[in-house]
Order: C-alpha cells, then sequence, then structure tokens
C-alpha cells in the first residue's frame, strides 16, 4: 500500500482513517493477487536494496540476495581502499556486486559484463541512478567481451541444477531461469570462468565466486586444478560455505 501510494508506512500508520482513491485502489488489489500468486514483492515494487545502494529490479534480472553481500566483503578485504585496480563482475544482473564494489572503491575502473541485454538496461540504470561513472558494462559471456588484465574477478553466477526442485517453488519461479542455473551441472559455470580468468588476471590476482551451500569442497577443486593458490571458502551468516576465493600464483 506504501508503494501504490507513494509513500512511507509510517504515514499509513499515522494516518489510518485515510481512504484509497479509486484508482490506487484498483492497483492496490492487482498487486495483492500478483503477490497471492507468489511474485516476489521486489518485482511488484520494482526496487531492492543491495549494500544499502537502491536498486530498480525487473524480471530480467535476479533479485539480490543478502547472502551475495558476502563476495563483496571479501572482494573488499582484498582490494586496498586506495586501489587504482581494474575489478570485473560476471553476469552482473541488476549490477548490484558492481555497483557495491563502486560505492566503495572510487578510485577503481570496475566492469561488468552479461550476455543478457535486458539485464544490462536495469544494470546501466541502477549505475546512472546512483552517479556511478567507473562503472563499465559489456554484453557478453563472462570474460569474452573484456580486454587486458584485472586485479580481481567476481562472480555470481548460475549454480543451481537445472533439476533442483526448489527451481519451481516460491519466487524462484518468476526469476530468469538462466541466472539461477546453468544446466543440468550445477558447476558448469564456474568452471567455464575459471576457465577463462586465469589469462584474464594479473599475477596475484583474485578470482572469487558465490556458490551453492554444498558445492564448496568441488569449488575449492575447481580453482586448485587450475592452479589458483590460497584457495580459501568463507561462510555466510547461517554458517553454510558460501563464497570460494583463489589467488592467481605467479
Amino acid at each position: 500500500m506504501a508503494h501504490v501510494l507513494e509513500t512511507t508506512r509510517s504515514f499509513l500508520y499515522a494516518n489510518p482513517e485515510l481512504e484509497l482513491p479509486g484508482g490506487r485502489t484498483e492497483a492496490f488489489k492487482k498487486i495483492i493477487k500478483q503477490r497471492a500468486l507468489g511474485q516476489p514483492i521486489a518485482y511488484l515494487t520494482g526496487t531492492s536494496e543491495f549494500w544499502s545502494l537502491p536498486l530498480k529490479v525487473s524480471p530480467a534480472v535476479l533479485i539480490p540476495r543478502p547472502e551475495t553481500e558476502l563476495l563483496v566483503e571479501t572482494a573488499l578485504k582484498n582490494i586496498p581502499p586506495a586501489a587504482d585496480w581494474r575489478i570485473a563482475d560476471l553476469g552482473t544482473g541488476s549490477g548490484a556486486i558492481a555497483l557495491a564494489l563502486a560505492s566503495e572503491r572510487k578510485k577503481c575502473e570496475i566492469h561488468a559484463t552479461d550476455i543478457s541485454a535486458a539485464a544490462l538496461e536495469v544494470a546501466r540504470e541502477n549505475a546512472g541512478h546512483l552517479g556511478f561513472d567507473h562503472v563499465r558494462f559489456h554484453h557478453g559471456s563472462w570474460t569474452r567481451p573484456l580486454q587486458g588484465k584485472f586485479h580481481l574477478i567476481a562472480s555470481n553466477p548460475p549454480y543451481v541444477e537445472a533439476g533442483d526442485r526448489h527451481l519451481k517453488r516460491g519466487g524462484l519461479r518468476f526469476e530468469p531461469s538462466e541466472a539461477l542455473t546453468p544446466g543440468p551441472d550445477g558447476l558448469s559455470a564456474i568452471r567455464e570462468i575459471t576457465g577463462q580468468a586465469r589469462a584474464m588476471l594479473v599475477d596475484g590476482g583474485w578470482l572469487m565466486f558465490e556458490h551453492g551451500w554444498d558445492q564448496g569442497p568441488a569449488v575449492r577443486g575447481i580453482l586448485a586444478d587450475d592452479g589458483f593458490a590460497m584457495v580459501e571458502t568463507l561462510k555466510d551468516l547461517q554458517g553454510h560455505e558460501r563464497v570460494t576465493a583463489g589467488e592467481k600464483a605467479s
């Protein structure tokens, strides 16, 4: 209701006697029906918050998850505050990761890629709204549209196996499937990115992923097999292995 009236919840609590104008009543009923069908609130309001940044979202992009902030935290621990690094966010979606990093490391040159033109349109709009002109967007798969070397590459790629029953439940039914699952092998996107990323990183550069709660051992193995050192997995607030990072050995 606050969204429909373009006001705050506190205004609603302070004015319980007010009646909805006719047009707003119909709009309110419409989104209530959509919500009853399971559509995520973020899609109904068109907004979501990530890293305290207000972001536009649409069914063209995943809704940013709180656990993805661990990937941002891990990246920031490795990026010196005054660094002027080149950083890449692969499969950027709404731009959440790239824009969160841009908000904290203003001297860095940040590049974000996505294979979805519709997703990039949302990400560019978010960057423009936030005034982050040091983020550059590229249309294409993973590292393929990028040039030059990077100090850090981060990605929250699709990692859910196509047959996972959760994809047919709750709000996931309404999110873009290509951003959730790479197909029958939930690790295929991570393998592909790892294979591409080594040539794109400077010596000592970092590659890091968000992944499924039970994929930590497999992702550590993928990075180690590709020659990455200092491979480590970090746990989210629920105690699940969520982010794995590795350093390109010189």
